[in-house]
């Protein structure tokens, strides 16, 4: 169950232009989160912006009680948390939505990560290292300034792949054309993704095309967070059948081939 608490933030900074790390205190929900849950959080005190922020959560420290996220600026609720100093105690909600799941059978993961989608890969891939799952991790971004995680992922002694759509770093394209190259490798049985819709399209059809199973996080909009207000019920199939899900409650992640998703082309 969820649980709210007066977090107080110990480091908050920007990474690069618009992009930040922000890490607090909340033992309670820091004990029980999972990876690819979230957090909602207050970012004023006053009634604007009136409702939470929705924040994947970007790495767990147990043993001190802290969460990190992660987060760009795209809109006032960003804007203020950018501005939030540290040692200011911070309202947050959680852990919210269903978790990634570790299934028994896997030993090789791919995490691919689509610009700030790679928000929740990170701790997903501290917790699949402590269960001995060999991490390969793909990410992508506009340009290699906008690169993100690389410190943590250096730490984790796991190996990382770069796309850039520039070709300023790794790659020149999309992560999904990375993807797609890794693939004749075979050394992978299942992934897990997150980043824009269009990317986890493609990156859903190239799975299902080599009969790799995994899982998405799908980025969404959100206003109350827990399922009550249906602001960002989204289009599945079950069974053959077209039914809407809510990506706060019974996401952010899904199964692969689950979510029907807009087509195009990835990051």
């Amino acid at each position: 169950m969820p649980s709210v608490e007066k977090a107080l933030v110990i480091r908050h900074r920007e990474i690069v232009p618009y992009y930040y790390e922000l890490e607090f205190i909340a033992p309670g929900i820091a004990e029980e989160v999972l990876p690819g849950q979230f957090v909602n959080i207050r970012v004023s005190e006053s009634l604007d912006p009136l409702l939470r922020r929705p924040f994947s959560i970007y790495d767990v420290d147990k043993k001190l009680g802290s969460i990190t996220v992660f987060y760009k600026v795209v809109g006032k609720g960003t804007e203020i948390l950018s501005s939030m100093p540290i040692q200011k105690r911070l309202d947050v909600m959680g852990p919210l939505g269903r978790p990634f799941s570790i299934p028994d059978k896997i030993s090789r993961a791919y995490l691919i990560g689509g610009g700030v989608g790679i928000a929740p890969l990170v701790y997903l891939a501290r917790v699949l290292t402590a269960h001995d799952i060999k991490v390969k991790v793909l990410m992508g971004a506009s340009t290699a300034g906008f690169i993100c995680g690389r410190d943590m992922f250096d730490q984790l002694g796991i190996h990382y792949l770069v796309s850039t759509d520039d070709g300023s770093e790794g790659l020149r394209g999309k992560v999904t054309d990375l993807f797609e190259q890794q693939l004749y490798l075979n050394d992978c049985d299942y992934i897990y993704a997150c980043g824009p819709e269009p990317m986890l399209a493609k990156i859903t059809r190239l799975a299902l095309d080599r009969g790799i199973d995994g899982e998405i996080s799908l980025e969404g909009r959100m206003a109350c967070g827990v399922g009550a207000c249906l602001g960002c019920s989204h289009p599945v199939l079950t069974d053959g059948n077209r039914r809407y899900a809510k990506i706060c409650s019974d996401g952010p992640v899904f199964r692969i081939g689950e979510m029907l998703l807009h087509n195009g082309d990835g990051r």
